[in-house]
């Protein structure tokens, strides 16, 4: 049955090119690599990325192959990941691109800091420099969710410029059970975030 709308962005829009090294100050925000697994597995061994992220990484094994699975996600146009490293090229923390839809230009971010490097406004930075990428490279449309507990994440998305849009209820199981998740966007017509809702 055809479309009566033609995609915003076609077929091979990301997997054309390389994945983009970004800057934010004196952040870099490059592809995953292999050497990256020791600091991935550390990463997610705190409770706090376990608890929000619904993961843990158990070896190096594991960490690589999901290194390597950010290359295949990214050629693939549904995923991407961006490594968040600091000057000294130490791993600070992650931007994610999840449920790429380029037909409505469209997609989700995710993002986590590690302890040490928390305070630094590095989600926030990251998080808007690859928010710019994409708006400039055609999406329309860029989406963040977060549990509603989790207030760090919230400032994060206000902060970044992901006005918040209302909250989706029992929308993720979390460990402890289903949690109501705030949605946050940000548009190519956006100029800045709005506060979370108390």
């Amino acid at each position: 049955m055809p479309g009566l709308v033609p995609p915003v962005l076609p077929p091979g829009h990301l997997a054309h090119r390389p994945q983009p090294v970004l800057v934010a100050d004196e952040l870099v925000l490059r592809p995953w690599e292999d050497g990256d697994a020791p600091a991935v597995v550390a990463a997610y061994a705190d409770p706090d990325i376990q608890r929000w992220n619904l993961r843990r990484m158990d070896d190096l094994d594991e960490a690589r192959a999901w290194i390597r699975s950010w290359g295949e996600r990214w050629q693939a146009e549904t995923d991407g990941g961006w490594a968040v490293v600091d000057g000294d090229g130490d791993l600070v923390g992650r931007v994610g691109l999840r449920m790429v839809e380029l037909a409505a230009a469209t997609a989700e971010l995710t993002y986590w800091v590690v302890p040490a490097s928390r305070g630094r406004r590095v989600a926030t930075r990251s998080t808007d420099a690859v928010a710019r990428w994409l708006l400039a490279e055609g999406f329309v449309r860029l989406r963040i969710a977060h549990s509603v507990h989790n207030t760090a994440s919230c400032r994060v998305a206000s902060a970044a410029g992901f006005a918040p849009e209302g909250i989706e209820r029992s929308a993720l199981l979390h460990t402890d059970g289903w949690h109501d998740m705030h949605a946050h966007a940000r548009t190519r017509d956006d100029e800045a975030g709005a506060p979370c809702p108390t």
